[in-house]
């Protein structure tokens, strides 16, 4: 399964940057789509509100879906990498 990378930068709630990584199937051509995908992360993270748009969220590339992320694919239709200040 392919799947689409969108690299996404948000300010949080106390100023810092969080940076993390939308992984959905390549098939979702939908911005605002993928953007409710950050949105529902944030909630799970304390960070609901913040803005999630265009300016944070950009598609960056296709690459093959890792294994072991099949599931929360299927599951979920996304799954998130976290990569920096996501705590």
């Amino acid at each position: 399964m392919q799947v689409a990378v969108w690299d996404t930068y948000v300010t949080k709630k106390d100023g810092t940057i969080m940076h993390f990584d939308i992984i959905a199937p390549e098939e979702i051509k939908d911005a605002e789509k993928i953007y409710a995908f950050g949105r529902s992360y944030l909630k799970t993270k304390g960070e609901e509100g913040q803005p999630l748009s265009s300016e944070e969220c950009t598609f960056c590339h296709i690459e093959s879906l890792r294994p072991g992320n099949e599931e929360e694919i299927i599951q979920d239709g996304y799954y998130i990498v976290e990569i920096e200040n996501c705590n």
